[in-house]
Protein backbone atom coordinates (compact mmCIF):
# COMPACT_ATOMS: atom_id res chain seq x y z
CA UNK A 1 0.00 0.00 0.00
CA UNK A 2 1.24 3.81 -0.68
CA UNK A 3 0.77 6.11 1.30
CA UNK A 4 1.81 10.14 1.19
CA UNK A 5 4.07 10.79 4.07
CA UNK A 6 5.07 14.69 2.97
CA UNK A 7 5.12 17.15 0.29
CA UNK A 8 7.99 19.28 -0.64
CA UNK A 9 7.57 23.08 -0.31
CA UNK A 10 10.18 26.30 -1.09
CA UNK A 11 13.88 25.19 -1.73
CA UNK A 12 16.05 26.77 1.13
CA UNK A 13 19.64 27.55 0.74
CA UNK A 14 21.35 26.97 -2.01
CA UNK A 15 22.68 22.84 -1.61
CA UNK A 16 19.71 21.63 -2.62
CA UNK A 17 17.52 21.62 0.77
CA UNK A 18 14.03 21.66 0.74
CA UNK A 19 11.12 21.89 3.33
CA UNK A 20 8.64 19.19 3.87
CA UNK A 21 5.35 19.41 5.23
CA UNK A 22 5.30 16.04 7.15
CA UNK A 23 2.33 14.01 6.39
CA UNK A 24 3.56 11.12 8.84
CA UNK A 25 3.66 10.09 12.68
CA UNK A 26 6.97 8.14 11.77
CA UNK A 27 9.03 11.01 10.04
CA UNK A 28 12.50 9.10 11.46
CA UNK A 29 11.38 6.04 9.84
CA UNK A 30 9.62 7.48 6.35
CA UNK A 31 11.68 10.38 5.52
CA UNK A 32 15.23 9.37 7.44
CA UNK A 33 18.51 9.31 6.20
CA UNK A 34 18.81 6.25 3.48
CA UNK A 35 14.80 6.18 3.07
CA UNK A 36 13.97 5.87 -0.52
CA UNK A 37 10.50 7.68 -1.69
CA UNK A 38 8.15 7.31 -4.72
CA UNK A 39 6.80 10.56 -6.38
CA UNK A 40 3.86 12.51 -7.53
CA UNK A 41 4.14 13.09 -10.24
CA UNK A 42 6.33 9.85 -10.85
CA UNK A 43 8.88 11.81 -12.99
CA UNK A 44 10.43 13.52 -10.30
CA UNK A 45 11.46 10.09 -8.78
CA UNK A 46 12.10 7.64 -7.03
CA UNK A 47 14.23 10.24 -4.82
CA UNK A 48 16.60 8.69 -1.59
CA UNK A 49 16.88 11.08 1.17
CA UNK A 50 20.66 12.29 1.16
CA UNK A 51 20.31 13.98 4.94
CA UNK A 52 17.66 15.89 7.03
CA UNK A 53 17.60 18.73 10.01
CA UNK A 54 15.23 20.50 10.99
CA UNK A 55 15.11 24.52 11.05
CA UNK A 56 12.65 27.06 12.67
CA UNK A 57 10.21 23.74 13.10
CA UNK A 58 10.39 22.82 9.53
CA UNK A 59 12.02 19.58 8.08
CA UNK A 60 14.30 20.39 5.51
CA UNK A 61 15.68 17.48 3.64
CA UNK A 62 18.28 16.82 0.80
CA UNK A 63 18.03 14.27 -1.51
CA UNK A 64 20.83 12.37 -3.58
CA UNK A 65 21.25 14.46 -7.10
CA UNK A 66 19.83 17.17 -5.87
CA UNK A 67 22.31 19.48 -5.66
CA UNK A 68 21.99 23.25 -6.05
CA UNK A 69 18.94 25.58 -5.26
CA UNK A 70 17.48 25.24 -8.84
CA UNK A 71 17.10 21.54 -9.12
CA UNK A 72 15.53 22.09 -5.41
CA UNK A 73 12.82 24.47 -6.44
CA UNK A 74 11.97 22.12 -9.43
CA UNK A 75 10.31 19.64 -6.61
CA UNK A 76 8.44 21.75 -5.21
CA UNK A 77 4.90 20.59 -5.07
CA UNK A 78 6.14 16.89 -5.62
CA UNK A 79 4.21 14.71 -3.01
CA UNK A 80 6.42 11.86 -1.39
CA UNK A 81 4.94 8.55 -1.39
CA UNK A 82 5.81 5.27 0.82
CA UNK A 83 5.21 1.56 0.21
CA UNK A 84 3.40 0.32 3.36
CA UNK A 85 2.55 -3.16 4.09
CA UNK A 86 -1.34 -2.99 4.64
CA UNK A 87 -1.05 -5.06 7.71
CA UNK A 88 1.70 -3.20 9.55
CA UNK A 89 0.78 -0.98 12.50
CA UNK A 90 2.92 2.03 14.05
CA UNK A 91 5.15 0.74 16.98
CA UNK A 92 2.97 3.33 19.37
CA UNK A 93 -0.24 1.39 20.20
CA UNK A 94 -1.67 5.22 20.34
CA UNK A 95 -0.79 6.07 16.87
CA UNK A 96 -2.37 5.06 13.44
CA UNK A 97 -1.93 4.95 9.79
CA UNK A 98 -4.23 7.17 7.64
CA UNK A 99 -5.46 4.11 5.28
CA UNK A 100 -6.26 2.70 9.02
CA UNK A 101 -8.95 5.85 10.01
CA UNK A 102 -10.42 6.44 6.78
CA UNK A 103 -13.86 4.82 6.39
CA UNK A 104 -14.37 4.07 10.16
CA UNK A 105 -17.92 4.99 11.51
CA UNK A 106 -17.83 7.91 13.85
CA UNK A 107 -20.45 7.84 17.01
CA UNK A 108 -20.77 9.81 19.98
CA UNK A 109 -19.95 8.05 23.05
CA UNK A 110 -24.02 6.94 23.72
CA UNK A 111 -23.85 5.46 19.91
CA UNK A 112 -25.23 8.07 18.13
CA UNK A 113 -23.82 8.16 14.54
CA UNK A 114 -22.28 10.96 13.85
CA UNK A 115 -20.73 9.82 10.11
CA UNK A 116 -18.03 8.35 7.97
CA UNK A 117 -14.17 9.78 8.65
CA UNK A 118 -12.91 10.27 5.04
CA UNK A 119 -9.62 11.85 5.92
CA UNK A 120 -6.56 12.49 8.03
CA UNK A 121 -5.74 16.48 7.93
CA UNK A 122 -2.09 16.73 8.60
CA UNK A 123 -0.90 20.00 10.12
CA UNK A 124 2.11 21.41 12.31
CA UNK A 125 -0.03 21.77 14.90
CA UNK A 126 -1.85 18.71 15.15
CA UNK A 127 -4.01 16.08 13.22
CA UNK A 128 -7.65 16.85 11.94
CA UNK A 129 -10.34 14.35 11.55
CA UNK A 130 -12.44 14.95 8.39
CA UNK A 131 -16.35 13.25 9.07
CA UNK A 132 -18.87 13.41 6.30
CA UNK A 133 -22.49 13.40 8.22
CA UNK A 134 -25.51 11.69 6.55
CA UNK A 135 -26.33 15.37 5.39
CA UNK A 136 -23.21 15.21 3.20
CA UNK A 137 -21.69 17.83 5.37
CA UNK A 138 -18.16 18.18 6.48
CA UNK A 139 -16.84 18.65 9.94
CA UNK A 140 -13.15 18.53 11.06
CA UNK A 141 -12.34 16.78 14.41
CA UNK A 142 -9.35 17.85 16.55
CA UNK A 143 -7.50 14.10 16.65
CA UNK A 144 -6.99 14.60 20.25
CA UNK A 145 -7.52 12.30 23.17
CA UNK A 146 -9.77 14.64 24.59
CA UNK A 147 -12.13 14.73 21.57
CA UNK A 148 -11.19 11.10 20.34
CA UNK A 149 -11.07 9.03 23.45
CA UNK A 150 -11.26 5.63 21.66
CA UNK A 151 -10.39 4.45 17.90
CA UNK A 152 -11.87 0.62 17.79
CA UNK A 153 -10.27 -0.99 14.99
CA UNK A 154 -11.80 -4.10 15.52
CA UNK A 155 -15.73 -2.81 15.26
CA UNK A 156 -14.57 -0.06 12.39
CA UNK A 157 -15.92 3.13 14.73
CA UNK A 158 -14.23 6.05 16.29
CA UNK A 159 -15.81 7.52 19.45
CA UNK A 160 -15.86 11.10 20.00
CA UNK A 161 -16.71 13.40 22.78
CA UNK A 162 -17.19 16.57 20.85
CA UNK A 163 -17.33 20.01 22.58
CA UNK A 164 -20.59 22.20 21.92
CA UNK A 165 -21.01 23.42 18.82
CA UNK A 166 -18.15 21.29 16.77
CA UNK A 167 -20.77 18.67 15.04
CA UNK A 168 -23.72 20.82 15.98
CA UNK A 169 -23.67 24.68 15.32
CA UNK A 170 -27.15 25.54 16.43
CA UNK A 171 -25.81 24.10 19.82
CA UNK A 172 -22.90 26.65 19.78
CA UNK A 173 -25.67 29.32 19.12
CA UNK A 174 -28.01 28.30 21.61
CA UNK A 175 -25.50 28.48 24.18
CA UNK A 176 -23.69 31.68 23.02
CA UNK A 177 -27.51 32.99 23.35
CA UNK A 178 -27.47 32.21 26.76
CA UNK A 179 -24.31 33.89 27.93
CA UNK A 180 -26.02 36.79 26.62
CA UNK A 181 -29.06 36.47 28.22
CA UNK A 182 -27.53 36.70 31.68
CA UNK A 183 -28.83 39.12 34.77
CA UNK A 184 -28.01 42.50 33.91
CA UNK A 185 -25.72 43.65 36.78
CA UNK A 186 -24.02 39.87 36.56
CA UNK A 187 -20.71 41.48 35.27
CA UNK A 188 -20.83 44.85 37.86
CA UNK A 189 -21.69 42.84 41.16
CA UNK A 190 -18.46 40.62 40.61
CA UNK A 191 -16.70 43.61 40.06
CA UNK A 192 -18.12 45.14 43.41
CA UNK A 193 -17.01 42.22 45.00
CA UNK A 194 -13.51 42.33 43.94
CA UNK A 195 -10.82 43.83 46.32
CA UNK A 196 -10.48 48.10 46.26
CA UNK A 197 -8.04 48.30 43.36
CA UNK A 198 -7.74 44.99 41.87
CA UNK A 199 -8.06 44.87 38.10
CA UNK A 200 -9.54 41.90 36.83
CA UNK A 201 -8.76 42.18 33.43
CA UNK A 202 -5.04 41.95 34.57
CA UNK A 203 -5.10 39.44 37.04
CA UNK A 204 -6.35 37.24 34.41
CA UNK A 205 -3.66 37.97 32.01
CA UNK A 206 -0.62 37.07 34.13
CA UNK A 207 -2.00 33.35 34.38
Amino acid sequence: MQLVVGRIGRAHGIRGDVSVEVRTDEPELRLGPGAVVLTDPASAGPLTVESGRVHSGRLLLRFAGVKDRNAAEALRGTLLISEVDPDESPEDPEEYYDHQLIGLDVVLSDGTPVGELTEVVHLPYQDLLTVKKADGTEVLVPFVSQIVPTIDLENQRAVITPPAGLIDPERAEVAGSAAAEAPEGAAEGAQEDSPDGADGDSQGGEK
